[in-house]
């Protein structure tokens, strides 16, 4: 797979940043041609994460599931997985002669340890929120992530924006936040009023807090001093979901929880295999929805990560809609014309920009030949 999506010509040379250095991350990162069969892959990973982890977070708690700490574990468990197209690629990497670094530099591991703790908090603000709210409700709150990876990307990367851009964040927070004007008729069964508005808020603290992370995330790519290739990308990868993964792990031994599940598993309204299988499922499920992320901002940027989650949060709407019967109220059927309508203004407004681009480096390779 590796040689037929080209991964290792997707590199990012970051001289320019040394050579000049007022520069900002975006603008170097624009200077890369984008990798589509690289983008498309980790956009399809992104949209199998995002639309089936929530899904199968909510049946674990559906059906007698409780422990906060273990659906917090599969959010970044199933980094194991990563071994097998790393363990492909360092192959590859020892069959090329020209090749020289394969492991990511210390500062870029450093940094994703520290990234992974807040994944892991993140990861329980979430799982938490979960709990008390619809999956629909829940997608289409935590969608506000791009308002917040907006305005961090803003400071932290200095991302520059187009009308379009701003047009597409306004909208897509507007069909966010749009469902927490009317949630009196949402309530899962068994949930409180306070039950309800305590999910609310741990759902948008927990966008709040990944909108700061994908930015820092981009941040870190842009100060690597070697090349990075998506090879880094799985390594960082893999080291951020190892070091979520520790923080759930303590929880749970803090918890007692490892002593729970077996009590669980046996009561558990599916059978106890499908216990497993739900929780296997949900770790294999989310890890795709990180490594894409990791990957679509490694190929574009962390604005345009938020926006594809964003407009892929309310398919995960759809279909709890049609898996778990969830009601589809007008609100929710306007706030996912909104998240559609700001992707589309985004996507023409890139295709604009690109093509303004290409248009006046075509004038100044005319203008040094001639």
């Amino acid at each position: 797979m590796a040689s037929s999506m080209n991964i290792e010509s997707g590199t990012m040379s970051h001289d320019d940043h040394h050579d000049k250095g007022s520069k900002s991350s975006e603008e170097s990162n624009k200077k890369k041609p984008i990798n589509w069969p690289l983008l498309l892959l980790n956009a399809a990973f992104m949209a199998i994460g995002v639309i089936g982890g929530p899904l199968l977070s909510r049946l674990y708690y559906l059906h007698g599931g409780g422990r906060k700490w273990v659906n917090t574990f599969t959010q970044s468990g199933g980094f194991p997985i990563l071994f097998g197209p790393l363990f492909f690629l360092y192959l590859r990497h020892r069959s090329n002669p020209q090749s020289t670094h394969f492991f990511m530099e210390s500062k870029l591991f450093v940094a994703s340890a520290i990234v992974g703790v807040f994944v892991g908090l993140d990861n329980f603000l979430y799982t938490l929120g979960l709990s008390y709210l619809p999956v629909s409700t829940s997608s289409i709150l935590y969608a506000t992530q791009l308002a917040f990876i907006a305005v961090f990307a803003r400071i932290i990367v200095r991302q520059k924006f187009t009308p379009f851009t701003i047009n597409s964040v306004v909208l897509m927070t507007l069909g966010s936040v749009l469902l927490g004007l009317r949630t009196s008729g949402d309530r899962p069964a068994g949930v409180t009023g306070k039950g309800y508005l305590f999910g609310f808020f741990l759902t948008l603290a927990s966008a709040g807090l990944i909108g700061l992370v994908w930015p820092c995330v981009e941040l870190c790519y842009a100060k690597a001093t070697r090349v990075l290739n998506f090879t880094v990308v799985l390594q960082f990868q893999l080291n951020v979901a190892a070091f979520a993964t520790i923080v759930s792990f303590i929880a749970m031994i803090a918890n007692k929880d490892f002593q729970a599940m077996q009590r669980e598993s046996r009561e558990y309204g599916l059978g106890q295999t499908m216990y497993v299988v739900v929780l296997v499922a949900g770790a294999v499920v989310w890890q795709f929805s990180f490594l894409g992320g990791l990957g679509v901002i490694f190929c574009v940027g962390s604005l345009f990560n938020g926006i594809l989650s964003a407009v892929l949060l309310p398919m995960t709407e759809i279909a709890a809609v049609f898996a778990y019967h969830e009601k589809f109220t007008g609100e929710k059927g306007m706030a996912l014309a909104l998240c559609l309508w700001g992707f589309t203004s985004y996507f023409y407004g890139e295709y604009q920009t690109n093509k303004k681009a290409k248009a006046l480096t075509k004038e100044q390779a005319d203008d040094q030949y001639n």
